[in-house]
């Protein structure tokens, strides 16, 4: 009978494991999950040469004059929102009424859902990074092109998806727009776990579309099956959150594993040859030319104030 208890205990190990992906801060001794350095194996895409995240190098980025201001539609509007726990992260059901377009885009998107990035405390947790920075926590919506019915059809279209990015910075003040989705996640702690939140406005989390500046580039999904079919627009205006929100949130929700879900990002992936464009002009590499040139021309003006006297 002990030998039959083992057996099973070994087939039902070998059933949860087969073909599951976790992240880095789930593997252990008692997990055989598959991390992100492995998930090529399992899922061809996750190994190809426009993965996501990346590093983002602001001295090589290309300023790129079609990439205009956004059109945020429907962002404005208040509605219901439904949120669920996947079992590595939390998704929130966002309505189609949510819509992009602009920026860019060769089409119009609707949106699908957002979720969140974030390491523990207020450590690493975003999966972009900028110069190598990395902020704790970062927010993805998830967008689809109209014409598409559901997400599974957006990817076989090379820019079926658009994904928005956007970094979390530690304040000293908490975010007062991030309640509801803090106490959300409080009610959805276990895997399979859904809530709904009521009153919801997705223009009380993120900025005006006019005012922001961003980073593009061609890439993936950045969990199994790792897709290339994405059009990443990273943000440079971060969004504010305090330290215990942020506790807050991932001490609420456990993974499948009932452990607290902390870590949920993958490592940045390599370039291999992509360029990533900016919306706004580079100033950095212009500031030290156009100190010279205001020099010399104070320079010629107080010379020529001295020839006139």
């Amino acid at each position: 009978m002990t030998s039959i208890l083992s057996l099973s205990s070994v087939l039902l190990a070998l059933k949860l494991c087969s073909g599951e992906w976790c992240y880095e801060g789930q593997l252990s001794c008692e997990s055989e999950c598959t991390g992100p350095s492995e998930w090529k194996k399992s899922f061809l895409q996750c190994g190809g040469q426009n993965q996501s995240p990346i590093n983002i190098i602001t001295r090589k980025v290309k300023h790129d004059p079609e990439l205009t201001s956004f059109i945020f539609d429907g962002h404005e509007d208040i509605f219901n929102m439904s949120v669920e726990n996947h079992g590595q992260s939390a998704h929130f059901t966002l309505p189609e009424s949510v819509r992009l377009r602009g920026g860019g885009l060769s089409a119009t998107y609707k949106a699908v859902q957002f979720h969140l990035h974030w390491g523990k405390d207020d450590g690493q947790g975003s999966e972009h990074s900028v110069d190598g920075e990395r902020y704790p926590m970062e927010l993805h919506i998830v967008h689809i092109k109209e014409k598409y019915n559901n997400l599974n059809m957006a990817l076989n279209d090379s820019t079926g998806v658009a994904a928005l990015g956007f970094f979390f910075e530690v304040s000293s003040e908490q975010n007062k727009n991030l309640d509801k989705i803090i106490e959300a996640l409080g009610k959805v702690k276990h895997e399979g776990n859904s809530s709904e939140i009521e009153d919801f406005r997705l223009a009380d989390i993120i900025p005006q579309a006019n005012t922001l500046s961003y980073y593009r580039y061609s890439g993936s999904l950045t969990t199994p099956g790792c897709d290339q079919s994405v059009v990443w627009t990273v943000f440079q205006q971060t969004l504010p959150i305090s330290k215990t929100q942020l506790t807050s949130m991932y001490k609420q929700v456990l993974f499948a594993t009932e452990k607290p879900m902390t870590g949920i990002f993958r490592p940045v992936q390599d370039l291999n040859g992509r360029v990533v464009y900016t919306s706004v002009k580079s100033h950095c590499l212009c500031v030290l030319p156009n100190l010279i040139a205001l020099f010399l021309c104070l320079f010629c003006v107080f010379g020529q104030q001295r020839c006139f006297h």
